[in-house]
């Protein structure tokens, strides 16, 4: 059976494609319409610079929640970004204490690729890989700028595994930031998710961790910027390091 496009079809017989303009995802819907809202009122109160700067928020809003198509490379072994973002910080870390052990993913260091998304980002978040959503796991907590390292550890933040069928789990987080303070869930324990599947969002900056299996190497570099459920983070078991330059 020949793959599937999200626009019809499938990948081989597909000649060409358009740029559409991306939806706004139903969670922002109420938002969008709240900022409209409030833009018309002003206009009617005849307070126009607020009127206007309000035109603004609300052209920002919709688009904050925009849920645009991605194409997912259909290969089991690949990782794929959870986030569109900034690839902030790449280190060798303990898992989470909340999602170590047996049934977890496991105890020993790993690494750790942290995506920053800032407010100008796709929030909707996807799985890196295919398989069943066996932890979902909240930790309450600060909402300090989730660019820093101890993010990972003191801001509020939902921890997520997902069991390939082979038995791999993997491990992402999402944690939010300065301005992010709602951590939205689209799925739990249980579910069943494809590769570059929605799961989730944050609402208004934030960034989300990946833990790699052990023997697996990162595939970007410090300084990219990825694609949720489009850019390669790692192949697993090419524990090939990937080097890169600014230029």
């Amino acid at each position: 059976m020949e793959p599937k496009s999200p626009l019809g079809g499938t990948t081989q017989n597909i000649t060409g494609v358009k740029w559409r303009f991306p939806p706004v995802h139903p969670e922002g819907r109420k938002f969008g319409g709240i900022a409209a809202a409030i833009t018309l009122l002003f206009f009617i109160m005849g307070w126009s610079v607020a009127g206007w700067l309000m035109v603004i928020v609300t052209g920002w809003v919709f688009t904050f929640f925009r849920d645009p198509v991605r194409v997912t490379p259909l290969d089991p072994d690949l990782i794929v970004a959870p986030a569109d973002g900034l690839i902030t910080l790449i280190q060798e870390v303990n898992p989470p204490r909340e999602i170590a052990g047996a049934a977890g993913i496991g105890d020993a260091p790993m690494m750790r690729v942290s995506i920053f998304m800032s407010v100008f980002d796709v929030h909707i978040n996807r799985t890196p890989v295919a398989g069943t959503i066996r932890q979902v796991v909240y930790i309450s907590g600060k909402f300090v700028n989730a660019d820093l390292d101890k993010a990972s550890e003191d801001n509020e933040r939902q921890h997520l595994v997902v069991e390939r069928a082979d038995g791999l789990r993997i491990g992402f987080t999402q944690i939010a930031g300065l301005v992010a303070r709602r951590i939205v869930p689209f799925v739990k324990p249980g579910d069943v998710v494809a590769s570059g599947q929605r799961i989730g969002l944050i609402r208004f900056g934030s960034r989300v961790d990946v833990y790699l299996p052990a023997g697996t190497a990162p595939r970007v570099t410090l300084g990219q910027r990825t694609i949720a459920g489009e850019t390669v983070l790692g192949r697993i078991g090419d524990a090939t390091p990937l080097v890169g330059v600014f230029q």
